[in-house]
């Protein structure tokens, strides 16, 4: 479920279960989040940025394309060069959405397990070059986790206020003090769940 942060209201899909099944593969989420990143990009510069081949990154382009996930970006192409962005700046879905859709559930699990992935995948590339970033980035970061006790609904609640302080960031101007580091994309990752026995 990720998100492009320009200062536009993003443009949110809740997925349906043909979305979710299309989406449950390693090279389409890496396509989806690069175009999400980076904007509309042909096949060819996906590959490089992926390290795969065009073929392959065409024909799943053409896949997420068949379900409404990506679409082609007339403005940008020139001859044959042929653009892609991302149709939407958010996927969003619960897992109570595919209850009666088994192939749909294992679909939202696979992506769910994923995301977790990317978290320890961006928090590795960070720790590598941290010692070469600004002081001021350094301090502002932060890895934590905690424990709480919580019913359900406060858990909903929580993540709801969460999401909250989120989009008022995301909304808000950046304005840049003369001696401040220039404000750049920053991932942030949110997630609460309940604490399954031996899992720590």
């Amino acid at each position: 479920m990720a998100e492009m942060s320009n200062g536009a209201e993003p443009r949110v899909v809740h997925v349906d279960a043909r979305q979710i099944r299309a989406l449950a593969h390693p090279l389409r989420v890496q396509l989806l989040g690069a175009l999400r990143t980076s904007g509309p990009a042909t096949a060819t510069e996906l590959a490089a940025e992926l390290d795969t081949n065009t073929g392959a990154t065409s024909y799943h382009l053409r896949q997420l394309a068949e379900v409404g996930l990506v679409v082609e970006e007339p403005a940008e192409g020139a001859g044959r060069r042929r653009y892609w962005r991302a149709a939407h700046d958010v996927s969003s879905w619960q897992t109570t959405d595919f209850e009666g859709d088994p192939e749909a559930r294992a679909a939202a699990d696979w992506l769910q397990g994923r995301q977790f992935q990317f978290v320890a995948e961006f928090a590795q590339r960070w720790i590598a070059v941290q010692h070469d970033r600004p002081r001021e980035w350094r301090a502002a970061v932060d890895f934590s986790d905690t424990l709480l006790t919580l019913s359900p609904a406060q858990l909903r609640a929580l993540n709801d206020e969460l999401w909250a302080v989120i989009k008022r960031y995301r909304d808000a101007d950046v304005p840049e003090a003369p001696d401040a580091p220039a404000a750049e994309q920053v991932i942030l990752f949110v997630a609460g769940f309940p604490l399954v026995p031996g899992a720590r």
